[in-house]
């Protein structure tokens, strides 16, 4: 399937820590900019939902507990809105049912006050490698859909039959064109979509289905 990474460029990746005790904040951002990343900091997790969430990779150290507030259930309603960010959870009153309960719902880490600075930049790295991922699946799902999108309806119908098995004359029969037609068709598809044969044709089809049918880690 031709369609590669996307051109590599600088990310800016940021880490948005969200804790309700203004000196944890302060050392985790202290940490995390000697690291060179951007920080955000945010005392609750409403003060989060305010913020404009950047096309770079992001991470989020979350606490689990603050008052009136469950970082485990916001997990939850962030994953329901469809917000994929990783999360490394800190917490000073974790136990293994909590950290359980975490780490399936798709924590990066679960890790428990007092920490190792290189553990939580370790939980960091592999959260902003996440979302580094997604963003460019995001990216090349975009530009595929974008090929497919300049296509014709005619040249959609037939790229569907191709893909499907038919030969020209099949295809010919079956749209009412004549072969020269859905040669010529062919020939523009093929263009359009980058595609270097039919084998790399029918993969960026099944892809495009599976992006239709819905996330899951973007197909």
């Amino acid at each position: 399937m031709n369609l590669g990474a996307p051109a590599t460029r600088t990310q800016k990746s940021t880490v948005a820590i969200v804790d309700d005790d203004p000196s944890v904040r302060k050392a985790i951002s202290n940490l995390c900019e000697s690291e060179g990343f951007d920080v955000v900091a945010f005392s609750s997790t409403a003060e989060f939902l305010r913020w404009s969430i950047p096309e770079t990779p992001v991470c989020m150290v979350l606490d689990v507990r603050m008052p009136g507030e469950n970082g485990l259930d916001f997990q939850v309603e962030l994953a329901k809105s469809h917000a994929e960010i990783p999360i490394v959870f800190v917490t000073a009153h974790g136990d293994i049912p909590m950290s359980v309960r975490a780490m399936k719902a798709g924590a990066i880490e679960f890790l428990t006050k007092p920490f190792r600075d290189q553990d939580l930049l370790d939980a960091i790295n592999g959260g902003l490698a996440k979302s580094r991922m997604r963003r460019n699946a995001l990216e090349m799902n975009a530009e595929l859909e974008a090929r497919y999108q300049s296509l014709s309806n005619r040249e959609r119908e037939v790229m569907d039959l191709i893909t499907k098995g038919q030969l020209t004359k099949q295809i010919a029969a079956t749209l009412n064109l004549s072969e020269i037609t859905v040669k010529v068709c062919r020939r523009q598809i093929m263009t359009k979509m980058q595609a270097n044969s039919m084998l790399d044709l029918g993969r960026m089809s099944e892809k495009l289905e599976r992006m239709r049918s819905g996330p899951a880690e973007l197909r």
